[in-house]
């Protein structure tokens, strides 16, 4: 398959513009990102060109009819980069492959490293003691026996990086860290040649091993990211019963539909593609696409989306988009831009990294040159450069901020939360007010029961264990009263349109509309919201359904307040719906009835009198505000829409994930900049004692690994505790209107 099989082109502004994902070997390092993207950026038609750093990949836009694919392959090449079809399962084998690459690095490195200072530990004690040379030669030749070829294998992650760059006339942080480890190992070899009395080959191999360490860590965290966002292929059908012309049913991969087949939706099956109702009736299960808990009841004519779950009857279906272009596959696509955006100061300390490589080599031949001029040998001004060149090592720079930023982003996604813009962590980390939507955001979008309370637990049991028999909303909702066995009572009988029955200690249980039941409806339907009846013998009783707040809505909203945080309430809903929400959460300031253009001119005021506001809302009048927002939150339950506006989305029925993000997002910033900070200071400190001679290529090393380890270390401090989070039961609202 060539890349032109896997590219595509839409219409935005009736200009037509292709897109297509590449797999890029080589991306090593952050800098990477910016020669890719720099690169492709200068070819002729490119639109835009972002790197997923996790997936390794790269999405390219062009105007059609201004290159072909095969240039943009062609581009990266001339980068020094190879490049072929993205492919989610091949990048996953590919991720695979190179960890434990990286791992046998480690493990040789490491063993290499501590045998070669067994010996290193017993030349220094016997050159203060009673060594001869010729058992310090010999352990040196040994040593070398062990490093050469130990670096040789260990060291290809860095040198196949050093020598793409330099190939291409450019540098990256693997270029000095390639040149010093050489530079170690000649001078050690010369040393032992001459019967000297030090060699570095403990220096280069520790160098090498703990350089791997914080790469192998990098990269296994990045790997933990990459499968949690790709979860939601797991929704994807990977089948269809496709139908012929003459009536008779196939299975296909989803991946070989095309537009206007005609496939077989059996009960129970999630959909392979997105498409028209041609025959039959059901109702479709879309909270995965829409949030949206309830079944759809859909009929012929009506749209249904890949990914949803069919829950009744069997439907016939008219393709309408494929694999790759479906509503679960821009659910997908949401998910992965969480590793293209950077943010402003991931860009910084890239662009700090690469310019830092020619500084390194200038200032170690500079020190080398002064050392000459001074009068020293060149055996000693060699030394000296080879130790500027170790401990002056751009990694801890490098991996100041994207460190912190893989291990954020990682615990973000183990709570469920998603990244939609890279600089979300930053201007998360700065809001102080968060103002949130109601229905479906401070609410939960699946309906409950508000006065189960007022009847007997008994009567409640018996109504909820009927409800198990069928699958109406209404009785749906009923069933979440059980607290006893989930059992449904056998002999269970339907009448269409009116309610289920059956025989329950000898008297007849009726569950259905109050008429059916013989019990009187509420008097104003529209405050008592929906309604479903019970019966049984004498006893009766008539469930309101309602929504709910979130279980822990009331705790997350007082731990934000804790914070310093000033939330409020915004919503579209009538204000006396908006009343009682206020009230339960201890939300002063809120406003009813307020239009999309009303929540833009709200924000607007909190934004001129200086405030910063955190934005959560899931529908699609919240949108426009959350695109307008500082920052902004959406559950997985929005419409599209919203979670495409929103900087980043949660999942589950709780809302102590937008207390969470802000909580990680405040840690990881303070994280990045004692990283910047610490990485600066060690430089400052480091180079003049490097360029005095002051310290041995073993101590500078050790330095410098050091401070690679210290930055990716502290960058785990970006992940909390884990805490044991307290589930409260959902808190009904007695007068909240449906």
């Amino acid at each position: 398959m060539t890349a032109v099989d896997l590219s595509h082109f839409v219409t935005v502004n009736d200009e037509k513009t292709g897109h297509l994902d590449l797999a890029v070997e080589g991306i090593d390092c952050a800098a990477c990102i910016g020669d890719i993207e720099g690169g492709l950026a200068r070819v002729p038609g490119v639109l835009a060109a972002r790197v997923n750093y996790t997936l390794r990949r790269v999405a390219v836009d062009w105007r059609e009819g201004m290159l072909e694919p095969a240039a943009l392959i062609s581009a990266l090449a001339r980068l020094g980069y190879q490049a072929r079809p993205f492919s989610l399962q091949a990048a996953e084998s590919a991720s695979t492959a190179e960890l434990k690459h990286l791992l046998r690095a480690l493990a040789i490195a490491g063993f290499a490293a501590m045998n070669i200072m067994l010996l290193s530990v017993s030349i220094w004690a016997g050159n203060v003691t009673d060594i001869t040379p010729e058992t310090r030669d010999f352990f040196h030749w040994l040593s070398a026996l062990i490093a050469l070829p130990a670096a040789a294998f260990a060291g290809q992650p860095f040198f196949a990086s050093a020598f793409k760059a330099l190939r291409t006339r450019r540098t990256n942080m693997d270029v000095p860290i390639s040149i010093g480890v050489t530079l170690a190992l000649g001078v050690s070899l010369y040393e032992t040649a001459t019967h000297a009395e030090h060699a570095y080959f403990d220096s280069a191999v520790m160098l090498l091993f703990f350089l791997l360490a914080g790469r192998t860590l990098d990269y296994a965290m990045r790997r933990k990211t990459r499968t949690a966002a790709g979860n939601l292929a797991a929704f994807k059908a990977e089948s269809a019963e496709k139908l012929l012309p003459d009536g008779t049913g196939i299975t296909v991969p989803a991946a070989a539909l095309v537009r206007g087949d005609t496939i077989l939706v059996r009960p129970g099956d999630r959909i392979a593609a997105d498409g028209v109702v041609l025959t039959g009736t059901s109702g479709v299960d879309e909270s995965l696409v829409t949030g949206e808990t309830l079944p759809r009841e859909v009929a012929p004519g009506a749209v249904v989306y890949a990914g949803t779950l069919n829950r009744g009857g069997a439907l016939t279906l008219s393709v309408s988009a494929v694999s790759g272009g479906t509503l679960v596959d821009e659910v997908q696509t949401l998910l992965d831009k969480a590793s293209e955006a950077r943010s402003r100061r991931v860009i910084l300390a890239d662009r700090a990294a690469r310019l830092y490589a020619p500084v390194v080599h200038l200032t170690a031949a500079l020190s080398a040159t002064g050392w000459l001029i001074a009068g020293a040998g060149l055996h000693q001004a060699v030394i000296i450069a080879t130790t500027v060149l170790i401990i002056t090592c751009p990694c801890a720079l490098a991996l100041a901020v994207p460190a912190v930023q893989v291990v954020a982003a990682g615990a973000l996604f183990r709570r469920g939360i998603f990244l939609n813009a890279g600089d979300a962590i930053e201007r998360l980390a700065q809001v102080d007010t968060v103002v949130f939507d109601k229905t479906g955001t401070l609410t939960l979008p699946e309906p409950r029961v508000a006065n189960a309370a007022s009847f007997p637990a008994k009567l409640v049991e018996d109504a909820a264990r009927l409800a198990l028999s069928s699958r109406h909303p209404l009785a749906v909702a009923l069933t979440g009263e059980l607290r006893g066995e989930r059992r449904p009572f056998e002999g269970v009988t339907e009448e269409p349109g009116r309610g289920i029955r059956a025989t329950v200690d000898g008297d007849e249980c009726r569950l259905g509309s109050p008429e059916w039941c013989g019990v009187a409806a509420p008097a104003d339907p529209s405050e008592a919201g929906s309604v479903i009846a019970f019966r049984h013998g004498e006893h009766t009783a008539v469930f309101l359904i309602r929504q709910a707040l979130r279980p822990d809505a009331v705790a997350v909203v007082r731990r934000l307040q804790e914070r310093g945080l000033d939330c409020r309430i915004v919503s579209g809903d009538r204000p006396e719906a908006v009343a009682p929400i206020a009230e339960a959460l201890g939300i002063a300031v809120w406003t009813g009835g307020v239009r999309p253009a009303g929540k833009i001119a709200a924000l607007e005021a909190l934004a001129a009198e200086g405030r910063r506001v955190a934005m959560v809302g899931d529908g699609l009048n919240d949108a426009p505000a959350l695109a307008a927002a500082h920052v902004s939150l959406s559950p997985i339950g929005a419409v599209d829409l919203a979670q495409a506006e929103a900087d980043l989305v949660f999942l589950g029925d709780r809302l102590a994930p937008v207390c969470e993000a802000i909580d990680i997002a405040r840690r990881a910033r303070r994280l990045m900049t004692g990283n910047l900070l610490f990485s600066v200071f060690y430089n400052l400190c480091a180079v003049p004692l490097a360029i005095l001679g002051v310290v041995t290529p073993l101590i500078a090393a050790l330095a410098m690994s050091g401070s690679s380890l210290v930055v990716t270390l502290n960058a785990l401090r970006a992940r909390p505790p884990k805490l044991a989070h307290e589930r409260p039961s959902p808190v009904p609202l007695k007068a909240m209107p449906a």
